[in-house]
């Protein structure tokens, strides 16, 4: 009895240990193919990228590629900071809930309730449709003059005033088309609700909230600490070009890290500063009049990445890119930032995603 009992004591350990290191291999295998990616595309003397994986709540993959700063040789490290673009978005959607659970707007308010002089061109236009990009406003990056006035100090409502004025593009909720002016006038909306700016609203209400204490509304005057140089590449590579952070605003203008923005996701994961319910807003693929899908929600793309659910934004801006992929069947988050608007990360992260998706799929094999 006793040796069949030691017997069966050894299989069972043998079986354990041979699971352990199939367990082990696949999560060397997951980060050895995450690198020969990475390193395929970010060069040790170029401009760089710091990606982040995490699975169920933990980490599981970090590094750093490439340069933080050419001119000075700095080598990139994980909490170096970047700005992130429009990934903006996310912060500027879950403002406008969060001051909708506290009672102070409602998403059907029109347009016209905080800029009173806005011309809708006999449409109602509602925080909804800047929310999921259905307004119709004309997008002002991509409105000529735009260069004149990149590098002013100008209040939001002179931002406006820039654009207000365009033909509509489409009547709200008739089409979807990617759109900074809606996001730009969230922006104002949530500092006339609130009583703060827009910058202040974002660091107290969110970054100190959440500690992500390296992240900002972003300055060209104020030193950050680990700040990534923005790269452009042409010929040669070039120092970013200089814009006002007035102009992207609520549409663009924060910085962070990896580690921050992994925070970031797991308040918004874990219902840290929204309830349930109004987070699941944020995430509902919308519908255009005519019944037909947004692929959008309220600061995120709603989209699918190998058949599974994908949540997923990117962002770009001068010297900067950025993406950041949640799979929430899986609970798999992957986060990328660039310090050159030359090297998207947006694929790259996607891949990435799917990579570590597949590498569930072989774990529960294996368990």
């Amino acid at each position: 009895m006793k040796t069949k009992f030691c017997k069966g004591l050894l299989r069972f350990l043998l079986v354990t240990i041979s699971i352990g290191s199939q367990l082990s291999l696949n999560a060397q295998d997951l980060s050895s193919q995450i690198n020969n990616k990475l390193e395929e595309k970010f060069t040790k003397n170029g401009p760089g990228a710091v990606f982040l994986v995490a699975k169920k709540g933990d980490i599981i993959y970090k590094k750093a590629f490439g340069l933080a700063n050419i001119e000075l040789q700095v080598p990139m490290e994980t909490n170096h900071v970047f700005e992130i673009g429009s990934m903006t978005k996310q912060f500027t959607a879950v403002s406008i809930l969060m001051l909708m659970e506290e009672g102070k707007l409602r998403l059907d308010d029109e347009i016209t309730k905080y800029i009173p002089d806005y011309p809708t061109q006999g449409n109602v236009i509602t925080i909804h449709h800047l929310l999921n990009h259905t307004s119709g406003i004309k997008n002002f990056t991509s409105v000529k003059g735009l260069n004149a006035i990149a590098d002013n100090d100008m209040d939001p409502l002179e931002v406006i005033d820039f654009f207000k004025n365009e033909p509509m593009d489409f009547d709200p909720g008739e089409q979807f088309k990617y759109n900074n002016s809606g996001y730009f006038i969230l922006g104002y909306i949530i500092e006339k609700a609130s009583g703060m700016s827009y910058a202040d609203f974002v660091v107290q209400r969110i970054f100190e909230k959440l500690g992500m204490s390296s992240s900002y509304y972003a300055s060209h005057s104020r030193v950050v600490p680990n700040r990534a140089s923005g790269y452009h590449k042409r010929e040669a590579y070039i120092n970013s070009r200089h814009i006002s952070y007035s102009i992207p605003f609520a549409s663009g203008s924060l910085m962070s890290t990896v580690d921050d923005m992994f925070k970031w996701w797991e308040a918004i994961k874990n219902h840290e500063l929204l309830s349930k319910e109004t987070t699941n807003k944020a995430f509902t693929n919308y519908m255009l009049n005519n019944g037909g899908q947004t692929d959008y929600g309220y600061g995120w793309h709603v989209k699918t990445l190998n058949g599974t659910k994908s949540f997923e934004h990117g962002g770009s801006i001068f010297g900067y890119k950025s993406m950041g992929v949640y799979l929430p069947k899986e609970d798999i988050y992957v986060i990328g930032l660039s310090n050159c608007d030359c090297n998207s990360p947006t694929k790259i992260t996607r891949d990435i995603a799917e990579m570590a998706m597949k590498s569930v799929v072989v774990t529960k094999k294996i368990r």
